[in-house]
């Protein structure tokens, strides 16, 4: 019996499995060591193309944005690369987008993202913006179903903020033309360039937002969201936040994992500790979510 029971344990282990209360729980997990960006369509992932909004009118967006990088504290390790660069305009600014299923909604989300102060080249002073964010589609203007979470870093300040700035915004809904936004955000200053866990937890009416293990803020009430999300990445230029001249300056976020568990408030350290778990076993992708069939559009 002992031998039986050994051997289911270790079964679980080398599946990447995690039980909670005897059943298995619903996670997604993406060390993002692959090969090639072209490993990402097959788990999931995005790589935005569409045009339109936020950012500077007229930009493109591609999977040209998108690399690979190893890790040189963590043999073995690779880090996903969203590099943004403008010229000035439209025509010459590419932004980045990457964008999960839609099919997340309460839980714990987590991230460890690389924020960045400098341009990899160029004259700083662009207002940029550097993300992790969860989003359901807008289905009409101030559609009261819609829903977004949103970890907003800016390294050269903007919306009213002077100098490197943390925002977290939770919304109800909003309309983009006129500009209409029903949120609720709290922001503190501060360069935050380096390595970042980013954490949410979604339950109970609350939204609760960590950044290294501690709490930043804490939403709710009518802002508490209603519908399933996609989970995504961004790095886009404010419009209008551009410095003059046109020479080509570039921005970069790199992504080490990201994490989801379906339906469960998980502390930090229970975040870092089943992470760690599952990489000491070496677990690189791990999806139990189950779809709910939505359309997935990457597109804001």
């Amino acid at each position: 019996m002992k031998t039986i029971v050994a051997s289911i344990v270790l079964l679980i282990a080398l599946a990447g499995c995690s039980t909670t209360g005897g059943k298995s729980s619903h996670d997604l997990f993406d060390d993002f060591t692959y090969a090639s960006t072209s490993e990402l369509a097959p788990h999931g992932w995005i790589m935005r193309s569409a045009p339109g909004w936020p950012g500077v009118p007229g930009a493109a967006w591609g999977p040209d944005s998108f690399s690979l990088h190893d890790d040189p504290a963590l043999p073995g390790n690779r880090v996903l690369r969203m590099s943004s660069l403008t010229a000035g305009a439209g025509a010459n600014t590419r932004q980045s987008q990457l964008c999960h299923q839609r099919k997340y909604h309460e839980g714990t989300y987590a991230a460890r993202v690389r924020f960045t102060d400098d341009p990899v080249s160029g004259p700083k002073g662009d207002q940029i913006v550097e993300t992790f964010y969860f989003i359901s589609p807008l289905k009409a203007p101030l559609d009261p179903d819609y829903s977004e979470i949103d970890f907003e870093y800016l390294p050269n300040g903007g919306w009213r903020h002077v100098g490197p700035t943390m925002n977290t915004t939770t919304w109800e809904t909003f309309q983009l033309e006129p500009w209409i936004a029903d949120n609720v955000t709290t922001n503190a200053p501060g360069a935050l360039a380096g390595w970042h866990t980013l954490i949410a937890q979604i339950a109970n009416g609350r939204v609760r937002y960590f950044i290294d293990g501690r709490l930043f803020a804490d939403h709710g009430d009518k802002f508490y969201p209603e519908v399933p999300m996609s989970i995504s990445f961004n790095l886009w230029f404010i419009r209008n936040g551009l410095i003059p001249g046109s020479e080509t300056r570039q921005y970069d976020e790199d992504i080490d994992w990201v994490f989801f568990r379906r339906g469960e408030v998980l502390t930090p350290e229970a975040v870092q500790s089943t992470v760690a778990a599952w990489r000491s076993r070496g677990v690189k992708f791990r999806d139990t979510v189950p779809s709910l069939g939505l359309a997935s559009p990457c597109n804001f």
